[in-house]
């Protein structure tokens, strides 16, 4: 604020005779993109224009102090009325307020710098990693971990908290919320191992039948490894817990299977498979729903739905990505370089 002030008396303006406009011209001269000539820049080497976190600060100060001071003093109504815009409330907005169901809009700064998308690189898993990692695991509870995570994208703590009551591994299960085979994954406190899903969906068990929760699709691979896991390993050790994965050595032998344990598990399987890098469970997320936008051209709604994911622009942002290497991306350059019609 004392940098806006020193601006305000070089331009010889006060609180009551500043515009909206004046302000917009402040921004641009401390580095914001604004459609219109701001004069000389303000920040002159050896300073630098603010960046957009700074730009964003400046604006909500600017419009706190002066809706403050203009309110107060009941002078410049005009720039009063001018920063006190709404916008329409998000999904975002209502999850993260106080009764955000009964918002429909939310104050806006006409100052703040237009918001640009930033588009991440997410880490896939490296090349052939899933049969690498399927040929070196040593147990049948390690290769269902595996296939699990490489056929949904349930996270760690998910999967290690996961109930044996969660699963629904029959077309038309009892639930009546999926035809297809499925899981439920269920926040619960106090799990044995310590694990909890990060989403917390309203879930309930009304007469031994678990309903709510983040539902997910099951794979035929995933069955035959569940299978294939409970008929050899859990079926030697008599547990009470109900829990899906269970140590298979050591003292604790049948106990809950922790998280930390599972990212070890696939972290020594990913040295032993001569994997580059550290194989971690939030890359098999990433790869499956970028597998998935591949397979549906692109569409991140398919993506949405077949990942659990929350927002489909966020999907899009991350993984809507062009394929430099695609037939129809190198026809398209050619066409625009004139080499073929």
């Amino acid at each position: 604020m004392v940098d806006h002030f020193r601006w305000r008396v070089r331009e010889g303006l006060t609180s009551e005779t500043i515009t909206l406009l004046d302000l917009q011209r402040y921004m641009g001269a401390v580095g914001a993109k604004i459609p219109m000539p701001y004069g000389q820049p303000w920040r002159m080497p050896p300073k630098r224009p603010y960046g957009k976190s700074a730009l964003q600060v400046a604006a909500a100060c600017l419009k706190g102090f002066y809706l403050h001071t203009c309110s107060r003093s009941g002078s410049n109504p005009g720039l009063v009325a001018a920063l006190s815009v709404e916008r329409l409330s998000t999904k975002v907005d209502t999850d993260r307020a106080l009764l955000g169901h009964i918002k429909e809009t939310m104050p806006a700064n006409p100052l703040a710098p237009a918001r640009t998308v930033r588009r991440r690189h997410p880490k896939m898993l490296p090349e052939q990693a899933k049969p690498a990692l399927r040929d070196v695991v040593n147990t049948a509870r390690d290769a269902m971990v595996v296939q699990w995570l490489a056929d949904t994208t349930l996270r760690i703590g998910g999967l290690t908290g996961l109930h044996l009551v969660d699963l629904h591994l029959r077309e038309n299960a009892a639930c009546n919320e999926c035809q297809s085979p499925h899981l439920h994954v269920c926040h619960r406190w106090g799990n044995p191992n310590g694990a909890a899903a990060k989403i917390k969906p309203d879930w309930k068990m009304v007469d031994g039948v678990i309903t709510g929760g983040e539902i997910y699709r099951v794979s035929p691979a995933m069955i035959s490894s569940y299978f294939q896991y409970m008929t050899t390993e859990y079926a030697k050790y008599a547990t009470k817990h109900g829990m899906l994965l269970i140590q298979l050595t050591g003292p604790n032998q049948g106990e809950p299977w922790t998280a930390d344990a599972a990212r070890g598990m696939l972290r020594r399987a990913g040295r032993r498979a001569q994997l580059p890098g550290r194989i971690r469970p939030q890359a098999f997320r990433h790869q499956f729903t970028n597998d998935v936008m591949d397979a549906s051209g692109g569409d991140p709604l398919v993506a949405k739905a077949a990942g659990n994911w929350a927002s489909m622009q966020m999907v899009d942002e991350v993984y809507g990505h062009p394929d430099l290497h695609s037939p129809e991306f190198t026809t398209a350059l050619k066409n625009v370089w004139g080499e073929e019609e």
